[in-house]
Order: C-alpha cells, then structure tokens, then sequence
C-alpha cells in the first residue's frame, strides 16, 4: 500500500484518534525501524528500535472487521516485532475503543498505564489513552 492508501484507510476508520495523513504514513514509512503488513483491507504499522516494538497503527475497513483481518494483522505485528528482536512492546489505545481493547486483549496485552486527556475528540470530552505492554516471544532458533 502506498502512504496514500494507508492515509484513505486511516481516516475511514478513525476520528479519535485523529487520522494520520499522506505525509504522515510517508515519514513512518521512510524510517528503518518502521514496518508494515497489510491485508486486503487493513494494515498494521509497527516500530522496533533496541529491544522495544511500538504498535503504531492498525486499521480495518469497517466493512470488512469481525473477519479475524485485525487479529491476523496483530499475530504478523508480534512475529515481525520478534524477527527484529524487540522483546517487549506497547500501545496506546483510546479507552472509549471497546473493540479495539477486545482485540488486544485477545492477542495478550494488558493496561499498564494511562495518559488523562491523551485524545481530543471532534466532538465531546478529552478521552484517556491506555498504554498496553505485551511480551514478544523472540524468535526461534
């Protein structure tokens, strides 16, 4: 997927938080510790610098969730994160985003942190972001 693809997906899926643009996704993708999987109809973008991976991103149609597309990206983030030797890793998830939460609950993540006021909706209160940790396996040998 081009930055520009990811930027047309990003905002179909996401008001808070706000979605990221073109030259956004074209920065991510021009560093080497960033990597990207995609799917038809989704992507996740991830990070690894040292031993820690960063979730950035993930983001399925709408049309096309509750398919197993955003815990098919999840596993591929934590084998990616693996091969590039990041032993743990973390993401902030806005609270109010019950599914997201459901997903990575699945895939293993658990709170260990909150930011108060993180995300500024369009509309409405800040919302908190959560920080969630989850240990990657490394790679087997």
């Amino acid at each position: 997927m081009r930055a520009e693809d990811l930027a047309r997906l990003h905002a179909a899926c996401f008001t808070t938080p706000r979605p990221w643009s073109e030259a956004e996704f074209a920065d991510l993708l021009a560093s080497p510790f960033t990597f990207l999987d995609t799917r038809p109809g989704g992507f996740v973008l991830g990070r690894v610098i040292a031993d820690e991976a960063e979730l950035l991103t993930i983001a399925v149609d709408p049309e096309r969730r509750r398919q197993g597309t955003g815990a098919a990206l999840l596993s591929t983030f934590h084998a990616q994160a693996a091969a590039r030797g990041a032993t743990t890793a973390f993401l902030e998830v806005a609270e109010d985003n019950a599914a997201a939460r459901a997903l990575y609950a699945r895939g293993g993540w658990t709170e260990s942190g909150r930011r108060r006021g993180y995300y500024h909706p369009p509309q409405g209160a800040p919302v908190d972001a959560l920080v969630l940790t989850r240990t990657i396996a490394p790679p087997k040998i």
